[in-house]
């Protein structure tokens, strides 16, 4: 008989787009852990898996309930610890190896989860193996006999891991002062290692690196403004050149500039992708359908070529696999690199910003000036029980306009010359999301707060 957490019911909710995230104890705990290092070891077909935890208080736990059941279905595991979610990537890169990474990214204390990946990170979601482990998990069978019981080892990545980062993206030219906010998650410990290989180079100023999975300080989610207030003022205090923000597991990455000011991840996508572009001139750049318009403008007029995808961090692999893009980005401050296994790096893009910097003879907000062409809403959240009626309320509402397309790649997007807007349920969470872009100020304003107003009156 199954328990509370393997039971059809809560498998149902668990197990997402992309990833596995749920309340500790009521929705993810050791015995799903388990259940889910045997289902992903027999649904794969792997005979070996790296891991990897971050600071969360139970991440060790679940991680090692997760090790015993793969090791009982006869996987060898080579456990490499404390870990940002891109550092298990380059493991699993690095040493040939599936992985899973145990963390709750952005999400509060009381949540934590579990990120999955073929070997050389290539992704595991819900259309690339997770449905088969999510349903292997619910028939709550044991391993089956393999023969063998597999061993636990443990291999620490961390340093190769950052002189791997700074191969693909050093940091030449003028000095840099550069606040980092850690938010008391995974980058207080990797920034340490790869800045100190860059002690010549950039003054750091560290914030909230001790690592703790309570978040006394703010939450470990860079995509909401409050959270980035106490960076925004240490820039400022300090005469900054730049300011980093990362998320619980460091996979993403905000910047600030040198007047505390909020750079767009739209705006970072540009400037990445003009640097890939100039060494593979001719190359794909993927971009997601949240992303400002004026990507995929840059990318054509470098002479790229780019493709626009679905949200989530399996649809961009996915595609960059397909097409051999050289680069992707998403508006959530997912950055992907084909010279990083396809996989996401918030440090790395936070290197490629640093980069461009140093070389220039100019503040970063001049340097971003031409990549930023159009005012953006920034991603609203909004709780909606019935996202059906709010969807149908906004199509009715602009579809009949003139000059207005629809498409639903994901949730729905309506565009038109002037401006552009996306409403799309999350993957993690009861929400719908708004993102609003126009061809200045006032247009972006009108139509956010038109959008608004339907999804609120209709909820």
């Amino acid at each position: 008989m199954a328990s509370a957490t393997t039971s059809p019911d809560n498998l149902s909710k668990v197990f997402k787009a992309y990833d596995v995230r749920g309340l500790v104890g009521e929705q993810l705990d050791e015995e799903l852990a388990r259940a889910t290092g045997v289902a992903y070891v027999e649904v794969l077909g792997v005979d070996a898996v790296v891991v990897g935890y971050d600071m969360r208080p139970s991440s060790p736990e679940l991680a090692g309930a997760f090790a015993d059941g793969a090791t009982s279905a006869g996987a060898d595991v080579t456990m490499i610890g404390l870990a940002s979610t891109d550092q298990l990537y380059f493991a699993s890169g690095h040493l040939e190896l599936p992985g899973a990474m145990f963390t709750a990214s952005h999400n509060p204390a009381a949540y934590n989860g579990i990120k999955m990946c073929r070997s050389h990170a290539s992704p595991v979601g819900m259309e690339s193996g997770l449905a088969e482990i999510r349903d292997r998990v619910a028939t709550g069978a044991p391993a089956a006999p393999s023969g063998r019981t597999g061993s636990v080892t443990s291999h620490d990545v961390l340093q190769a891991y950052a002189a791997h980062l700074l191969a693909l993206a050093p940091v030449r030219g003028r000095r840099l002062k550069v606040v980092v906010d850690a938010g008391n998650g995974m980058a207080g410990h990797t920034a340490p290692a790869v800045f100190d290989r860059l002690a010549d180079q950039v003054e750091l100023v560290p914030m909230y690196f001790e690592l703790d999975g309570t978040f006394p300080n703010h939450e470990a989610n860079p995509i909401e403004a409050e959270n980035l207030v106490d960076l925004q003022k240490r820039v400022i205090a300090e005469r900054a050149d730049i300011g980093l923000a990362f998320d619980g597991d460091a996979d993403r990455c905000f910047l600030v500039d040198e007047r505390g000011e909020l750079v767009s991840p739209s705006t970072l996508t540009a400037l990445i992708a003009a640097r890939e572009l100039a060494k593979e001139p001719g190359a794909t750049v993927i971009h997601n359908l949240i992303t400002s318009r004026a990507v995929p403008e840059i990318v054509t007029e470098l002479g790229g070529t780019p493709v626009r995808t679905r949200v989530g961090h399996s649809f961009i692999k996915a595609t960059m696999a397909e097409t051999d893009a050289i680069f992707g980005g998403e508006h959530s401050g997912h950055f992907y690199f084909r010279d990083f296994w396809r996989a996401d790096s918030g440090m790395l893009a936070a290197l490629h910003a640093m980069a461009a910097l140093a070389e220039a003879d100019a503040p970063l907000s001049e340097l971003l000036e031409s990549y930023a062409r159009y005012p953006l809403s920034g991603e609203i959240n909004n709780t909606v029980e019935d996202q059906g009626a709010v969807l149908a309320a906004l199509e009715a509402t602009y579809g009949a306009r003139d000059g207005v397309t629809l498409d639903r790649l994901d949730g729905l997007t309506i565009a038109h010359a002037d401006w552009a807007l996306n409403v799309r349920a999350s993957n993690t969470e009861p929400l719908l999301r708004l993102n609003v872009e126009g061809k200045d100020e006032a247009t972006m304003t009108e139509i956010r707060d038109e959008a608004l107003a339907l999804i609120r009156g209709t909820r």
